[in-house]
């Protein structure tokens, strides 16, 4: 039999989906004031040459870091659920950029937010989908009833080697899902997929400071297949097409790449708009399409269908359906929405950033 006549068969094992009906209870993003416009970083390096992939970029403060985020968009969560966070019992971090080699930020943000010590906690990596990873576990613990709700976590500071085309884009920010029963929930998991492979376009080997890429591997090889893959098998599966959504969020890299994806899936721009962010805050890597689904949230009502992708270099994508329920009116107002974090910017130069982001070494 042929791989393809094999998937067929195997489609029904393929898509995850939890033996109990699970869904987002609470949400919330955290987006930092500071902003580093493109044309910044062209004037510094390229002489204001050429244009820039977006238009401005988030960058954390000298007082933030993945955890101090995590744990803001963590209280937005729990608000927003409006639940005893000692009801919590996993706490999982997604990020490329934890604070700490070896100790782990989910133990810190789990005890700030006010968790008891009862717990699972655990910080997940996979490059840009750390967070989903996160999600997709929190999914099957909460759907296979070990426990009521789980919190993940997609949170990020992303750093870029002076001078590099990451530069322009990578980001600081993220959002944070507390996962519980369908029953209490504003959006509804329909059902989910990932799609992986040994695919060398974005690495950073332990001891480096700056991430590499490997351009020619970037594009096609490496997002394209991966998001495209992903979102179609989980289209087929489900038995849907563009048509069927309200919305669409996907990873983030830059502007061109999700909105290119979303039109071979068949997507327009009125589905894509208000979850594509990158424009107005760079890549927030682990937390891109997580904090797009936020803003989405914030404006989506009752019976609203979305779907989210995420991609992580390496490389692998997961797919996410959902079905948003009226639940959503009454959280939505306990906790500052994506846009609020976003309109609150101060703009940033060059040097400012190089402090803020530690890139001045000794």
């Amino acid at each position: 039999m042929s791989s393809d006549g094999h998937l067929a068969n195997q489609r029904d094992s393929l898509l995850m989906q939890p033996i109990q009906k699970v869904g987002i209870v609470g949400y919330g993003a955290y987006v930092p004031r500071y902003r580093l416009p493109g044309t910044e970083v062209s004037r510094i390096w390229t002489n204001g040459l050429g244009g820039s992939p977006v238009k401005e970029k988030a960058v954390a403060g000298l007082d933030e870091d993945v955890t101090t985020m995590s744990i803001e968009a963590a209280r937005n969560a729990v608000a927003r659920a409006a639940i005893d966070p000692r009801l919590i019992r996993a706490v999982w971090v997604g990020s490329e950029s934890h604070p700490y080699a070896v100790k782990p930020t989910s133990t810190i943000v789990a005890e700030s937010i006010g968790t008891s010590p009862h717990i699972q906690a655990a910080d997940w990596e996979f490059a840009c989908k750390a967070g989903t990873e996160a999600v997709q576990a929190s999914i099957g613990m909460v759907g296979s009833g070990m426990n009521t709700y789980t919190l993940s976590i997609g949170m990020d500071t992303a750093q870029g080697r002076p001078g590099d085309a990451l530069e322009y884009t990578a980001a600081s920010g993220g959002a944070a899902f507390l996962i519980g029963p369908a029953d209490e929930s504003v959006a509804v998991y329909q059902g989910s997929y990932s799609f992986v492979t040994d695919t060398p376009d974005f690495w950073r080997r332990s001891g480096e400071t700056y991430p590499s890429h490997g351009d020619r591997f970037t594009g096609e090889p490496a997002y394209f297949n991966h998001t495209l893959s992903s979102a179609r098998a989980l289209m087929e599966m489900m038995g849907t097409q563009a048509s069927d959504y309200t919305y669409a969020v996907f990873h983030q890299p830059n502007v061109k790449f999700p909105s290119r994806a979303a039109q071979m899936l068949g997507f327009n721009d009125e589905q894509i708009k208000p979850g594509l962010l990158a424009g107005e805050i760079g890549n927030v890597y682990s937390g891109s399409c997580m904090t797009g689904l936020t803003a989405i949230l914030d404006i989506a009502k009752p019976g609203d269908r979305i779907l989210m992708v995420s991609y992580g270099s390496g490389a692998g994508s997961d797919s996410f359906d959902l079905v948003v329920t009226d639940r959503i009116e009454a959280a939505r107002n306990r906790a500052p929405s994506t846009r609020d974090y976003i309109n609150r910017r101060t703009v940033i130069d060059y040097a400012t950033y190089c402090r803020y982001r530690g890139k001045l070494k000794d």
